[in-house]
């Protein structure tokens, strides 16, 4: 490890950064500079080598020799790099999932990303360490004591404590550089702007940030450049002044937003798949919704809308109140989502780690669950059927692994989301209800499940879609339905504009 004579002109450079897995290139030559105080995004899709170039920064993962990493004034070949030399040269690093514990306290969080202060006799110094945490809290502005359990505090300050427990034995505000990988990807969206703004906040007050997140929307309000990576290859580092969105994915998957998104192909029918008529319950105070045969129906509305419970009740999984739905022209009575699983409608959940997954199982065994009691003969369980069906399924619909026998955790956000919908889509569903499909989903891997959504209106489901971002419930639906104030106020046909569907969520114009 070198030190520098010159002052640091970037906070972080990496040259010649590479990494070859079994042969193949994960990441080519990349090249990277980060400015003192800037917050910095770090984008591309599964494959890119985003992942890879930060698990090298972190000295978990041996770059292939040659390169070279600069952070501050000190420098050190790729070969030189370990965790301890990273830590030392003032990288901090948060996940996606922070190891952060809700029963103990503020003080006890922070204590164990540092050490516990001693007293007399070896024993906790507990007035030290409440003091030592009232002073990181005052500093990082947040509305929090150090005796308060950390369950307590809203989503985002959870997020802020792990940051300020990787940054606490650092005395200068902007000294190494911060890296964040998927901050956001766990919070609701009411705590996203509030995370961010703490974060800007922090580069205001010098530190560098290095941000890693598939939510363009946010990258574009936060970042002061971007730098993207397809295919291992550096694309292009850009200042996100004046950067659109659609510009922004063309760099990442290499093609226009037009083309992101999978077209009809085939011809929708003014049929009725799905009937609602007066639905009330929760939110929702009487609402009336038609889905045709072999559309994708999108439904677009404020959060609090009812757009999450519609479909919950429509499976089965809340009660209604009043109301009546019919299927394929025959009543329908939504009592348990086994009833509605009985006659062709599945539902994929919002929230896929708790909802969808099952955590600790292999993929194969995510991907059967759909079908369980089809894999059962004279009580005995099929294996052979279930992994030809397993091989079937990764091939149909794009998932990318090493191993059906893997765990589900060791996949892409995107390769597991892909696991839930084919899960479901192999039962060949008359309605598949979609909640966020593509949450916490890159541009690449979105596309590609908006590509396995259309393929499966052409053998013949019907979709109803909610995605919380205009643009993408535009390009991705045939039509729209606003839902505000508890009823459908307007549909929207095609072309959709996103636009005027954020004029129709936030206005009464169309109002009954």
């Amino acid at each position: 490890m070198t030190v520098l004579d010159a002052g640091p002109r970037t906070a972080l450079t990496v040259r010649g950064l590479s990494k070859t897995y079994a042969g193949n290139l994960a990441l080519d030559s990349l090249f990277l500079q980060v400015r003192p105080g800037e917050i910095h995004a770090l984008l591309g899709g599964n494959g890119s080598g985003k992942s890879t170039a930060v698990k090298i920064l972190a000295g978990v993962e041996a770059a292939d020799p040659g390169g070279e990493i600069v952070v501050g004034d000190v420098a050190a070949g790729v070969s030189e790099w370990t965790p301890v030399r990273a830590h030392a040269a003032g990288l901090r690093f948060v996940h996606q999932q922070p190891a952060v514990f809700p029963d103990l306290t503020v003080a006890e969080n922070l204590a164990l990303g540092a050490e516990f202060p001693r007293g007399v006799a070896g024993r906790i110094d507990w007035s030290s360490l409440h003091a030592r945490t009232q002073n990181l809290l005052d500093r990082y502005q947040i509305n929090a004591t150090p005796k308060t359990p950390l369950g307590l505090l809203r989503a985002a300050d959870r997020s802020r404590v792990a940051i300020v427990r990787a940054l606490q034995d650092r005395d200068d505000a902007d000294a190494g550089v911060l890296v964040l990988d998927e901050p956001t990807a766990a919070l609701p969206d009411a705590e996203v702007a509030y995370l961010l703004e703490a974060l800007r906040g922090y580069a205001a007050a010098g530190q560098t940030i290095l941000y890693i997140s598939h939510r363009l929307d946010e990258v574009l309000s936060v970042a002061d450049r971007v730098t993207v990576l397809r295919d291992g290859r550096k694309v292009d580092t850009v200042e996100t002044k004046g950067l659109t969105e659609s510009r922004l994915i063309e760099l990442i998957v290499g093609r226009p937003l037009d083309r992101v998104f999978a077209p009809p192909i085939a011809e929708v029918t003014q049929d009725a798949a799905l009937s609602v008529r007066g639905l009330v319950g929760g939110p929702l105070h009487g609402v009336d919704l038609t889905l045709r045969k072999g559309e994708v129906l999108g439904i677009a509305g404020l959060l609090g809308s009812g757009r999450s419970e519609l479909l919950r009740m429509i499976f089965g999984a809340q009660p209604l109140d009043a109301g009546a739905i019919t299927l394929e022209g025959a009543s329908y009575e939504p009592t348990s989502p086994d009833a509605a699983m009985k006659v062709g409608i599945a539902y994929v959940p919002e929230d896929r780690q708790a909802d969808a997954l099952l955590q600790g199982c292999s993929v194969r065994q995510n991907l059967s669950a759909g079908s369980s009691s089809s894999y059962f003969h004279r009580l005995l369980w099929r294996h052979k059927q279930e992994r030809a069906d397993s091989q079937q399924s990764i091939s149909d619909f794009l998932i990318r692994l090493v191993s059906d026998q893997q765990p589900i955790e060791t996949l892409s956000g995107g390769n597991q989301q892909k696991v839930v919908i084919a899960r479901w889509l192999w039962r060949k569903p008359k309605v598949l209800l979609l909640d966020e499909p593509t949450q916490g989903v890159d541009v690449a891997a979105r596309a590609e499940i908006y590509q396995l959504v259309r393929k499966a209106t052409t053998q013949g489901t019907s979709v109803i879609l909610v995605v919380s971002e205009p643009e993408e419930l535009a390009h991705a639906s045939d039509r729209v339905a606003i839902l505000r104030g508890g009823r459908i106020t307007s549909i929207v046909d095609r072309p959709i504009d996103a636009h005027r569907l954020t004029e129709l969520m936030n206005s009464s114009e169309g109002r009954p």
